[in-house]
């Protein structure tokens, strides 16, 4: 695999703010930026009108990488840029394309009125298939947006950055996934916050019958597993700091919560060879439409 981060761009504002996360990502990484734009050909009875001929659309398919892969080099210049263009269907080239990257990179849109972001069919398949990460960057993302304010109050991207948070699940934890977090927050010099969500058991009610009230018990439990799971990794990443955070309830919710301070979420989606349906998973999917925060989904086994 190459050691490139790949963007799937389409002129949109937000895979602009793909590329630029892509951008500063490549920075910390130190390797190049590929901005991808899949060309679907004009069909044949539109290629015929003058202002939407064959000619026309390619020009303007040409002039997008073009103009972002300028302006990238121009705002990171320590950072090799260059661009390609694929002819077919947008999913499938991404998911081809990304065989050949370690990372690749997608943009969201807001949802009007509502609370989320649109991921689109185009996203949702590429990152319910890519078995590389996949980094989801909202429209409107910015540099000082990972970072912690200055001591005036005033957002800055000269400041550290904000926490790395990781959704675990500590009855399966991947070490694909947790790798990926932890270099992410060792690159960015920034904290860990480890959360994990969980459900009081089905025994508790029984207990309360008896007049037995095992909650704080339970918690101790759900505390010490996240504590073990995560003690290998805090000897591998020494340098490395990590806050846990074991909370009854919703591991999405707590997530959306925790991403409104972060850098970046990181979560888990298992690797499933059916070839039927959209297979993401609850937690990813919810953190995917409402985090606040770029999204890295991590493929495991």
């Amino acid at each position: 695999m190459a050691r490139t981060i790949t963007v799937g761009l389409d002129g949109s504002s937000e895979s602009r703010a793909a590329a630029e996360w892509a951008a500063r990502e490549a920075a910390l990484r130190q390797v190049p930026v590929r901005l991808l734009h899949v060309w679907q050909p004009v069909p044949a009875p539109m290629a015929q009108a003058p202002l939407l001929g064959v000619e026309t659309h390619q020009h303007w398919s040409e002039r997008i990488p073009r103009e972002a892969a300028e302006g990238l080099r121009l705002r990171h210049p320590g950072v090799e840029v260059t661009t390609e263009q694929r002819a077919g269907t947008p999913a499938e080239v991404l998911l081809e394309a990304a065989r050949d990257a370690e990372l690749l990179v997608l943009g969201s849109r807001a949802l009007s009125g509502l609370t989320g972001f649109l991921i689109g069919s185009v996203g949702q398949s590429v990152v319910a298939r890519a078995e590389v990460p996949v980094v989801l960057v909202r429209a409107g993302e910015q540099a000082a947006d990972e970072h912690v304010k200055d001591p005036t109050g005033i957002p800055s991207a000269a400041t550290g950055f904000r926490p790395v948070v990781l959704g675990l699940d500590t009855d399966s934890p991947d070490e694909t996934v947790i790798t990926f977090a932890f270099e992410e927050a060792r690159r960015r010099e920034a904290t860990l916050t480890v959360v994990t969500g969980w459900n009081l058991p089905p025994y508790y009610v029984y207990s309360l019958a008896a007049g037995v009230d095992p909650r704080e018990d339970i918690i101790r439990e759900q505390a010490a597993a996240l504590t073990e799971a995560l003690r290998p990794w805090r000897e591998k990443y020494p340098d490395v700091e990590v806050t846990e955070q074991s909370r009854m309830g919703s591991p999405a919710n707590h997530l959306v919560d925790a991403a409104d301070e972060a850098s970046l979420v990181v979560v888990g989606r298992r690797i499933r060879r059916s070839p039927f349906g959209v297979h993401i998973g609850a937690v990813a999917h919810a953190v995917m439409h409402h985090a606040t925060t770029p999204v890295a989904v991590v493929a495991h086994d």
